[in-house]
């Protein structure tokens, strides 16, 4: 597996870095919380626990709990790569985040964010 940069970062500036950019388009932090945790598994006190603690990209996602099985219908672009064509599963989990928030960011409702069906 190609050692990415991203792996070796530490979560919590990345969650920051998402928190500032959609703060800035009016969403909260904790509608970033709310994504993350649905992609990931964690619960808010296993978020936090992990933002706290200063783990890495990489560990992050290897104690993530479970894995949304609806990941997968996460599909589009993000840094001019399609998410559903990357073959490294930690570099699509770190890319299905980012087009989650990204979406946020947009002002995408909640229920398509987290691949809901609106009945």
């Amino acid at each position: 597996m190609p050692n990415h940069q991203i792996y070796a970062m530490k979560f919590a500036d990345i969650y920051q870095l998402y928190v500032a950019k959609t703060k800035r388009k009016q969403r909260t932090q904790a509608e970033v919380d709310q994504v993350i945790c649905w992609l990931t598994g964690y619960d808010q006190a296993g978020l936090q626990q992990q933002i706290d603690q200063g783990h890495d990209v990489e560990t992050f996602f290897a104690q993530a709990p479970a894995m949304n099985p609806n990941r997968a219908l996460i599909k589009g672009v993000v840094c001019g790569v399609r998410v559903e064509e990357i073959n490294d599963p930690l570099m699509q989990a770190i890319r299905y985040m980012d087009k989650l928030v990204d979406e946020l960011a947009r002002g995408k409702a909640m229920e398509k964010i987290l691949r809901q069906s609106v009945a």
